[in-house]
């Protein structure tokens, strides 16, 4: 099995109240190369934009992984641990349990805003794409560019 890398973050500015604007990013490391992805959510929370980001790293592995994912998101690690029961966004987790089936994924929570390289890249990334309402290809190749050949 590949050994992969996913360091994924959401952002929602107003976190669903008055006129929210989300987004997810998910940064993908092999053999310390980078490629980031990323979906405007719209009117989601943060806690959605969290648990989308996760799907959206998974979903674009095109085989069986043994996947490390990162993520700032205490929710997500714990809730994908079995610490947390889903009591709600249980489309969004439906979504990221059927992403995760036929990966062996570690699940680990790393501070945000701590100076992670990676993560720095994902949140600048998830913030800018959901004050923009769409994906900047070039923004995200731009900062993607950044991290250079970086082994996690």
């Amino acid at each position: 099995m590949k050994e992969v890398t996913i360091v994924c973050d959401g952002s929602s500015l107003g976190n669903g109240k008055g006129n929210p604007r989300a987004a997810a990013v998910a940064a993908l490391g092999y053999k310390g190369y980078w490629r980031a992805f990323g979906e405007y959510l719209g009117a989601a929370t943060n806690q959605q934009a969290e648990i989308a980001a996760a799907a959206i790293g998974l979903e674009k592995l095109s085989e069986p992984c043994k996947v490390k994912v990162l993520t700032d998101s205490r929710y997500v690690v714990q809730t994908m641990q079995g610490n947390f029961r889903k009591k709600a966004n249980l489309e969004w987790w439906a979504k990221l349990e059927k992403a995760a089936q036929k990966h062996k994924i570690t699940w680990e929570w790393v501070k945000g805003h701590a100076g992670h390289d990676v993560q720095e890249v994902v949140d600048t990334l998830a913030r800018k794409t959901a004050e923009l309402g769409r994906i900047d290809e070039v923004m995200f190749d731009e900062l993607v560019a950044e991290i250079g050949v970086l082994e996690i």
